[in-house]
């Protein structure tokens, strides 16, 4: 038995709500190349895949999607940022972990994840960022978790991943590592939270069962 030595966020729907963001970003280009605005399974599957994962999902035309494509990497994406709510116990479980764990994001956003950071003042609560650009295959493949892994030179079982959909689920069983799943019971995880704070408690338990086994 080992104990965890990193905490990696998912952002959308962990760290931040993210649902009026995103589904004003999508419909922004939806009407700009005069598509209708996006149904329930339509921003269901925008929430969890990249931009471009969603574009093809959206936009069947291949010509219309390159534009599109195109558009949103043109686009300003601060107006969408300002609508993105940033969970109250963020910032105060990161200040309290930070001083005992490594802290990460594993991400499926791409360019606008950079500014997110700056944009709510997070740069210095994390210690490692890897979104889709930074890694061949995003999630649900295990890539960015892996890379995590790597940077830190921790394995599966030293970290625990906090995500809230089943493209978290995935990359979590395919690379080992414990997943608590927020506010999503439906997920097959280790652990599931209706708070962030809870993480404490589980991270608490697990070094105590750790000190036992050394004992």
């Amino acid at each position: 038995m080992t104990t965890i030595k990193v905490v990696v966020f998912d952002c959308d729907g962990v760290m931040f709500d993210t649902h009026d963001a995103n589904m004003a970003y999508y419909n922004d280009i939806l009407s700009h190349f005069g598509r209708p605005s996006m149904t329930c399974d339509q921003f269901s599957y925008s929430y969890m895949h990249t931009a471009e994962k969603s574009l093809a999902y959206l936009i069947g035309d291949p010509e219309v999607r390159e534009n599109a494509l195109r558009y949103c990497k043109a686009m300003d994406y601060a107006p969408f940022i300002k609508q993105m709510r940033m969970n109250p116990e963020l910032k105060p479980l990161l200040r309290r972990l930070r001083s005992r764990y490594k802290t990460a994001v594993a991400t499926n956003r791409t360019e606008t994840m950079a500014r997110v950071m700056v944009e709510h003042n997070l740069e210095a609560y994390f210690d490692f960022v890897v979104c889709a650009l930074d890694v061949r295959r995003p999630k649900p493949y295990p890539d960015p978790l892996e890379r995590i892994l790597d940077h830190f030179k921790v394995s599966p079982e030293e970290a625990l991943f906090i995500g809230d959909s089943k493209v978290d689920e995935k990359a979590a069983s395919a690379c080992g590592v414990s997943l608590a799943a927020f506010n999503n019971p439906s997920l097959n995880a280790e652990f599931h939270i209706s708070s962030l704070l809870q993480i404490e408690e589980i991270l608490s338990d697990l070094h105590a069962r750790y000190e036992y086994s050394q004992a």
